[in-house]
């Protein structure tokens, strides 16, 4: 499969305040690939942490994650200046040691990871001993035992969530006394946020398990097209999909069906960068709401409409499925619906783990109140803040430094998705020929103009079927939603639940991370835009004002003109 790295095994946590090979504690500077040889891949974190990460939003997520090893002694998550990254080489070996392929490795992991790495790229190893192996055999067992039990535990998750999290933050306000407010962290705080992240674990398990061959079954049959249409169609008389409510919500609270205080309730708590713990929440906010009433009425969006439409034509495309193949109909309607419930579950789940993300936030402000910090409490790592509400004080004293780190990554582009040995982000962003897609420090140096053998052409993944041409509109953030005008091309790096509103005046979205479960094709299918995902150097290859023509089932966007001139 790959040539084997080195048996460079990863340190200790950073969350508990520790040094390791990756990071330096004294600045706060992150680079995990200086601890060996790996594939590292960010597509599936980037959708859900779509900045870098301040170290207490770091630590907590290595945090909720350190029984998650699939390879003893070697990090599953490492973290490349101030982003997390996926240790694809953990998985590879463990699929080298029982004898299975490159492609099967791809083709498991497509459900959860959104990625596509090129023929020709190969993946380091570790060499497993049989004891190594049956260590690793024994954690996978006891991992999906977690997830099981998380799947199970669902119900109750979504029912009882939302008023154990006010309750509890009302708990943390009343906090007078650092040691108590420890003492609420670990006797309730820190099981129920431990319980949270097995109960998604689980219910992404179960529902990507289900879609992913699904969908691959349907191509099969019907082609890649149909197939993105009938596994769209989320949203129907069970229920809404999630990622539509903030948008749904909206529009019902300025046609006076629902109240304000209900809005902000159910979705006050999703917004932009949701899973950094530093980011005040919308329902923060003073006047938020009020803001994106008015935009809402500048530009109202009918969209019963727009999810009707797309009923219609998922309509369409079963009838030509149930036309040629009416012996697999009715079979096949199930297993439809089934995976439409399923991916309404897991985003339900993953609703409610934002909320814990919140609820770690209202602790973490409360402790930089009780100590004094502020919002320098957000410079510490989680083991770190313990410690000093405990009476340690030690680790303050790095907080400038810190802080230095973090602006000068925050101030960087993002980083490629997938990253193979060494790679130092300051010296690849002061690059201008940089690859946006790929960095491989074993391989020739390689622009972008590299990348792709079609001067006219950027290719992905397919997300929603539909062509469409119009002018694109490159954007950074949500921030920046004002720019973007009905009917033009939106391109972006990924896209989270904070897009969703800007998906009603797009006539298309084109992203460089992303795959036909992410949230860009997810939300793109269910309103019925084209969409083309997980393309790796969109925003680099295209520029506001180019006109080009996407193609959602076939993956592919169509270079016509560059900034008003025709293309060659």
């Amino acid at each position: 499969m790959a040539a084997d790295m080195a048996s460079s095994k990863a340190g200790p946590h950073p969350w508990l305040g520790a040094d390791s090979l990756g990071y330096n504690p004294v600045t706060g500077e992150f680079n995990d690939t200086l601890t060996g040889d790996y594939l590292w891949s960010n597509v599936n974190f980037g959708e859900a942490v779509t900045e870098v990460m301040t170290p207490l939003a770091w630590s907590v997520l290595q945090f909720t994650l350190d029984d998650w090893v699939f390879l003893p002694g070697y990090s599953t998550v490492g973290n490349i200046g101030g982003r997390p990254y996926l240790n694809i080489s953990v998985f590879a070996s463990l699929f080298q040691a029982i004898g299975r392929s490159r492609q099967d490795l791809l083709e498991t992991m497509e459900g959860t990871l959104y990625m596509q790495l090129p023929e020709e790229m190969e993946i380091p190893t570790v060499p497993l001993s049989a004891r190594e192996l049956t260590a690793a055999v024994i954690r996978q067992v006891r991992m999906q035992f977690k997830q099981r039990q998380g799947t199970r535990a669902l119900p109750s998750y979504l029912a009882t969530n939302q008023a154990w999290c006010e309750q509890m933050v009302k708990r943390i306000s009343a906090e007078a006394s650092g040691p108590g407010l420890v003492t609420l962290w670990q006797d309730e705080i820190r099981p129920h946020i431990k319980r949270g992240v097995w109960t998604v674990l689980g219910t992404v398990d179960h529902s990507t398990g289900y879609t992913t061959p699904l969908r691959r079954e349907l191509t099969a049959l019907v082609g890649p097209e149909d197939a993105n249409l009938l596994i769209a169609n989320l949203s129907d008389e069970a229920g809404l999909l999630p990622s539509l409510g903030p948008v749904v919500g909206l529009a019902k609270v300025a046609r006076g069906e629902m109240a304000r205080e209900d809005y902000l309730a159910e979705y006050g708590h999703r917004g932009p960068h949701e899973f950094e713990i530093s980011v005040p929440r919308p329902v923060e906010e003073p006047g938020w709401l009020d803001l994106q009433l008015a935009r809402f009425r500048e530009s109202p969006v009918d969209t019963e409409t727009l999810l009707a439409q797309q009923r219609e034509t998922f309509n369409a495309a079963w009838h030509r499925f149930a036309t040629l193949y009416p012996g697999k109909a009715r079979a096949m309607r199930r297993r439809i619906a089934e995976s439409a419930r399923r991916a309404r579950l897991r985003e339900e789940a993953r609703s409610e783990y934002v909320r814990d993300r919140w609820l770690v936030r209202s602790f973490a402000l409360c402790a930089g109140e009780l100590s004094g910090l502020g919002d320098d409490i957000f410079y510490l790592t989680l083991g770190e803040a313990l410690a000093l509400l405990s009476g340690d004080e030690r680790a303050v004293a790095h907080i400038p430094a810190r802080r230095k780190s973090y602006e000068r990554y925050k101030a960087l582009p993002p980083y490629p998705p997938i990253i193979r040995g060494q790679f130092d982000p300051f010296q690849w962003a002061s690059d201008p020929d940089r690859r946006s897609d790929i960095s491989d420090s074993t391989a020739a140096p390689q622009s972008i103009a590299d990348s792709d053998g079609s001067a006219n052409a950027v290719t992905g993944s397919p997300g929603a079927a539909g062509r469409v041409e119009g002018v694109v509109r490159c954007l950074e953030s949500p921030e920046d939603g004002d720019q973007l005008q009905e009917g033009e091309i939106l391109v972006t790096v990924l896209t989270d639940i904070a897009w969703t509103p800007l998906f009603l005046r797009a006539a298309a979205v084109v992203t460089d991370v992303g795959a036909p479960l992410s949230h860009a094709a997810i939300v793109a299918r269910e309103l019925g835009i084209p969409a083309v995902v997980g393309c790796g150097d969109a925003t680099m290859r295209l520029r506001t004002g180019d006109r080009v023509r996407v193609d959602g089932g076939r993956g592919k966007v169509e270079i016509l003109s560059v900034g008003g001139s025709v293309g060659a």
